[in-house]
């Protein structure tokens, strides 16, 4: 009976999660004056430390609750349409479960990116009464080793406690690239993942810019293998995934800044998290005129970026919208020359 009860609960919260995700399409498509993604960070500090990541510190405190509550409700008066918490390590945060239901009180979809060492049954609960839309989990190989310790001999306990008892939506991201010694197990982790019920994606480790690492012919063959699996996920950006696992530029337009921010613990607007400094203004100052500003400006890093969920975000307007050069540079210099970028051609 209790199974019975937690799938009903599954599937009617997945029905709902749909419907609101739905209206978030038809809303970007009426208007590019709002942002469709927000990354919002409540702490720098991790309990790890990733031989590729540069997301993180060993010491920042948390940002205060109210100050976090605040961000969110500016957010929500942008017209944002979903926050993704994210960081260091967002379950570190004493009070993350009030971050993440205002963020669903204020209308906005839930998502959390964890590294997954902090969970339990309890923790699991928690975050299903707090409203928690989607949960990300990155595991790197089998067995922990130099380059990182999230591994699925660690988390595979924490993986069957979501399996049993979480009622969002979970998704677990393998990599390639970046130093991972076995790229292969990818495939492993991709094969658990859709075992449990969840869904499964792969990624490529970027540089410290955000910029391509070109895949061996191993790793390739790997991700591709990979991407074969994600029919049962969200992530289908096959044209930018395709180019970026050969090397290859993507001609696109990045939509950072406008449609997707990242805010930084010091509550700056930021491309992403790989462009840290670029606009660099604070959110409580970041208004429409910036938000259309930064949709038209072309972004010098965009022909060989790896981060995906800008990708995704500005896939909804691939098809309008020239971009130009900015008409009042953000502060200090792009970090790769300005060039006209137009968008990739549609078979």
């Amino acid at each position: 009976m209790a199974d019975k009860a937690l799938y009903l609960r599954r599937q009617w919260k997945a029905a709902t999660r749909r419907l609101r995700e739905l209206l978030m399409i038809a809303k970007g498509l009426a208007s590019t004056d709002h942002p469709i993604l927000a990354h919002l960070i409540p702490i720098r500090r991790c309990n790890l430390d990733c031989g590729y990541c540069n997301e993180y510190d060993d010491f920042s405190k948390p940002v205060p609750t109210e100050i976090m509550l605040h961000r969110v409700d500016r957010l929500a008066g942008l017209g944002t349409n979903v926050i993704t918490i994210s960081g260091g390590e967002p379950l570190l945060h004493p009070d993350l479960d009030a971050i993440i239901h205002r963020v669903r009180r204020r209308g906005m979809v839930a998502g959390l990116i964890t590294n997954g060492y902090l969970l339990n049954v309890e923790r699991i609960g928690k975050l299903n009464k707090a409203g928690l839309d989607h949960m990300q989990i990155s595991i790197d190989n089998v067995m922990p080793d130099d380059v990182s310790k999230k591994s699925l001999k660690t988390l595979d306990q924490r993986l069957r406690w979501l399996s049993g008892h979480a009622e969002f939506h979970v998704n677990i991201n393998s990599v390639v690239g970046g130093g991972i010694h076995h790229p292969e197990d990818a495939l492993r982790i991709g094969r658990r993942a859709l075992e449990l019920g969840f869904t499964s994606t792969v990624g490529i480790i970027h540089d410290g810019d955000g910029q391509l690492r070109a895949l061996p012919a191993r790793e390739r063959e790997v991700y591709r293998a990979m991407k074969a699996m994600e029919k049962h996920g969200y992530s289908r950006l096959n044209q930018f995934q395709e180019a970026i696992a050969d090397g290859r530029p993507n001609r696109w337009r990045c939509r950072a800044g406008g449609r997707y921010l990242y805010i930084c613990e010091d509550g700056l607007v930021h491309y992403c998290s790989q462009q840290r400094g670029y606009p660099g203004r604070p959110l409580e100052e970041y208004t429409k005129e910036d938000i259309r500003r930064e949709y038209l400006t072309v972004k010098g890093c965009a022909p060989y970026c790896t981060v995906s969920c800008v990708h995704q975000v500005s896939y909804i307007d691939f098809w309008r919208d020239p971009q130009i050069h900015p008409a009042v540079e953000p502060p200090g210099p792009p970090k790769r020359p300005l060039v006209q970028i137009e968008p990739v051609e549609q078979a």
